[in-house]
């Protein structure tokens, strides 16, 4: 899959996945995808942009969905993963980006994800 920088292309892509995944459990989620996350090893989470509450913070969904290829992703619930982003607001995780960096979030190790599970 090709880079593209286009907001509304990447939202009408998210809106797909977010209605696939909804019909799927019956549930609000909230798609994101982040194919570098795997070199990395983190992914973006927001919280806030253009100085005002964003992403996270203003989120309606139940879920959380996080793309890390076209084949894998991770299905986390909001209020689980507001808990995990909150440990890491004001340390050196606490980071700009999206978008010309006008964003705030949180760099969440993705590891995150696989522990503790049972």
């Amino acid at each position: 899959m090709n880079y593209n920088n286009d907001f509304k292309h990447d939202l009408e892509i998210g809106q797909v996945y977010e209605k696939e995944l909804g019909n799927l459990l019956q549930k609000k989620i909230e798609v994101k995808r982040d194919f570098r996350c795997l070199e990395t090893k983190n992914v973006f989470v927001e919280y806030e942009s253009r100085n005002k509450p964003s992403g996270i913070a203003t989120s309606e969904a139940d879920y959380y969905c996080f793309w890390f290829s076209d084949v894998h992703c991770v299905i986390i619930k909001t209020d689980k993963l507001k808990e995990h982003c909150r440990k890491w607001v004001g340390t050196n995780r606490d980071v700009l980006g999206g978008d010309n960096n006008t964003s705030k979030g949180v760099l969440l190790p993705i590891t995150i994800f696989f522990e503790n599970i049972y």
